[in-house]
């Protein structure tokens, strides 16, 4: 079973926006918005973020929000849930997050997982325990060469767009490596999309770590799979 995701937003047609996004790039996974008032105003519900919240999948749900009293307001949900340790808060931007999130759900990451998959495209975490793996500081490796490798030309017409950033990002966020396409940082969507890779462009993959193998594997299966694209 993955893991669910509830958005809570100030905005009813943001949420439902943001959550149309996601479920394009993950059909499998269960987005639920809580988003504006009962009455349809813009601000944020209890109710509706406890309603979503009874609504998830028993497998974890990651809740992502967009402005402060939206923090707050999830917040005062999981004291209120019935089982909150099947929740976790991320601190991510609402529309990249939960991208990312989706992705990683897709996937199959487990709920912390996916909770550092969302938080992995806005900087640190909010907890440096939570902090993925993959940010490093550029000056900061020993010398040491990647563990594993890999090159693999882009074969979809559309070449690197916010699909494929996002599945790459998704993905190897859920991974314990560290890894690098030509030169960014793997797991940000928002990097990997400042390539500017179009059709036949070559990506060169570097990683690191336990996951190492899996995470070139997994970039190079998208890549030669045209990420499900033309």
């Amino acid at each position: 079973m993955t893991v669910s995701i509830v958005v809570v937003s100030h905005s009813e047609k943001i949420a439902d926006g943001a959550a149309e996004l996601a479920a394009q790039m993950a059909p499998d996974v269960l987005v639920l918005t809580a988003g504006g008032t009962t009455d349809g105003r813009i601000g944020t519900s209890l109710e509706k973020v406890l309603a979503a919240l009874d609504k998830a999948d028993s497998g974890g749900t990651v809740i992502l929000t967009d402005l402060g009293s939206a923090v707050m307001t999830a917040e005062s949900a999981l004291e209120f849930a019935e089982n909150p340790e099947t929740m976790v808060l991320a601190d991510a931007p609402l529309v990249e997050g939960l991208v990312a999130a989706a992705v990683a759900a897709q996937g199959g990451a487990d709920m912390h997982a996916v909770k550092r998959a969302a938080e992995s495209v806005g900087g640190p975490a909010r907890h440096p325990e939570d902090a993925p793996l993959k940010m490093v500081g550029e000056g900061s490796a020993t010398g040491k060469g990647p563990d594993f490798t890999g090159d693999f030309e882009l074969v979809n017409q559309a070449g690197m767009h916010a699909r494929p950033a996002a599945k790459i990002a998704g993905g190897l966020s859920a991974l314990d490596a560290e890894v690098t396409v030509n030169g960014v940082d793997g797991a940000s969507m928002t990097g990997l999309m400042t390539l500017a890779a179009g059709k036949g462009s070559v990506l060169h993959v570097e990683a690191w770590g336990p996951d190492a193998e899996r995470a070139v594997n997994y970039v190079g299966g998208l890549v030669q799979a045209g990420f499900g694209e033309p």
